[in-house]
């Protein structure tokens, strides 16, 4: 059983998770940033568009491998200095790619802000070791927050620099935003005596990076290389040969990355598989919808609004997200978390059960994208008070790494199956073959689908000792001390 202690609160908290916040949406801002040059990256990195979806691509699987990475050095180290390292990974990655035209040097630029990523689940875990108890649970919220709304401001602010300067000056404001960053983490977060005996589980480390990569690949690929061919379906069933050798080999471990026993109690297990559901509903309108906005309206269903124009339309759905962090804490303190996954799944899942009757103008669209963004916010906050309550507290966080990490499988998996079915289903228009209007319908639907099915998993997730109604701002902080 884990020991509990009253939380010991910084003399600024609120600065502190200020800083933590502005550092997660700068993080999270990367993700999507390269979105608005993305045709035209051939012609920028004089590669193929092959080689240049990488770009891409390279700073997602950077991102998961480092969340579960991150928040295991996070609990051997301290999670301060995880934070520094973060962000300085985030400042030298914008730097690299902000001083080349060539594309390996930008892959490996967009890598290092790849695994800058890890800041979110640690700064996340860091927040109720400082927090007062009356501030804890809105913190949390709006830092979980952080992943959708920095992706939604990285769309416009990409586009409106792209539109009229060098590409490169987006990832010079991406390098100041994390010098920024970097330097309020060290004088701003307090510094904790956090850090936990033991020793990093280094194999453990390269095999849950080779077989997520492999894996993530295989499914992130599927549509380019087709969901026929031999090199999608031998990267996805190699990337999981890997993944269950890994877990097999952690099992034996007596200090292993990931804790597969811990993992395994039911809260933190269904939260985990809820989250890859909600993850998944919260990626496929961040997919579907810019591309109906942009679609010319010649088609008679697409909105024909310009790349910024759908940036703009789409902001704020993200900071909808941020807007909903103290409702999640309220709803969590009446309701209890487990409840708040719920309801934020059924928001979710509500925002697309209205998208196919929201089609026919930016401003329709607007409205279905902010319903289901409210979901999201609500949704996301519940799940890392969930991983925290049933986590040893000397494993806190790894075990919110390891969530993050499962929200992040379900946008790729998101991605990979929207983008089949936009192009499964098309119609021609000039000579180009464009998503078909029964397409982005069908996406609506299977989108509302895995919102649902997460909800139903929510639902299964087992009670607190004590009851589900639990008080955010009363939750008590783990010290590194366990009962056998």
């Amino acid at each position: 059983m884990t020991s509990l202690r009253p939380a010991r609160p910084a003399p600024n908290p609120v600065i502190a998770v200020v800083a933590l916040c502005f550092g997660g949406l700068s993080a999270a801002l990367t993700q999507t940033m390269v979105i608005p040059i993305q045709s035209e990256l051939p012609e920028l990195l004089h590669t193929s568009g092959s080689n240049a979806g990488w770009v891409i691509t390279a700073t997602l699987l950077a991102a998961a491998v480092s969340m579960p990475v991150a928040g295991r050095l996070a609990d051997l180290y301290g999670k301060q200095r995880v934070l520094v390292v973060n962000a300085a990974l985030l400042v030298a990655g914008s730097v690299v790619v902000a001083m080349t035209s060539s594309l390996l040097p930008v892959l490996a630029g967009r890598a290092l802000q790849g695994f800058a990523m890890g800041f979110i689940p640690v700064g996340i875990s860091l927040m109720r070791e400082f927090t007062p108890p009356h501030i804890t649970g809105t913190a949390i919220a709006a830092m979980s927050a952080t992943l959708g709304v920095g992706g939604a401001i990285g769309l416009p602010l990409a586009a409106w620099i792209a539109d009229g300067h060098d590409w490169h000056l987006m990832f010079w404001v991406s390098a100041g935003l994390a010098l920024v960053v970097m330097l309020a983490t060290i004088f701003l977060v307090p510094h904790i005596h956090d850090a936990q005996p033991g020793r990093f589980d280094v194999v453990g480390g390269l095999g849950l990076a080779v077989g997520l990569v492999t894996f993530l690949v295989g499914v992130s690929k599927g549509n380019d290389w087709g969901w026929g061919s031999g090199r999608t379906w031998g990267a996805i069933v190699g990337g999981l040969v890997v993944l269950v050798a890994w877990g097999a080999f952690e099992l034996r471990q007596r200090e292993p990355l990931v804790d597969l026993r811990t993992t395994a109690r039911p809260q933190i297990l269904l939260t985990n598989i809820a989250a890859v559901a909600i993850g998944f509903g919260m990626m496929a309108q961040s997919i579907v919808v810019p591309q109906l906005l942009e679609l010319p309206s010649a088609t008679g269903y697409g909105l024909g609004q310009t790349i910024l124009e759908a940036g703009l339309w789409m902001a704020p759905a993200g900071l909808m997200m941020m807007v909903f962090a103290p409702v999640s804490s309220n709803l969590m303190r009446r309701t209890g978390a487990k409840h708040t996954l719920m309801i934020g799944g059924t928001v979710l899942g509500a925002g697309y059960v209205v998208a196919p009757a929201l089609m026919g103008a930016p401003w329709q669209l607007l409205i279905a994208s902010c319903v289901a963004a409210a979901g999201v916010g609500i949704g996301y906050a519940a799940m890392p008070t969930l991983i925290l309550d049933a986590a040893p507290a000397r494993e806190a966080a790894s075990a919110v790494g390891v969530n993050a990490l499962m929200r992040s499988v379900g946008t790729t998996l998101a991605a990979a199956v929207m983008a089949t079915m936009l192009t499964s289903s098309t119609t021609t228009l000039g000579g180009f073959l464009l998503p078909s209007q029964g397409a982005f319908q069908a996406c609506f639907v299977v989108g509302a689908v895995a919102a649902f099915v997460g909800v139903a998993i929510a639902a299964t997730i087992p009670r607190r000792r004590g009851g589900d109604a639990v008080d955010p701002g009363q939750q008590l902080a783990p010290v590194a001390s366990e009962t056998a």
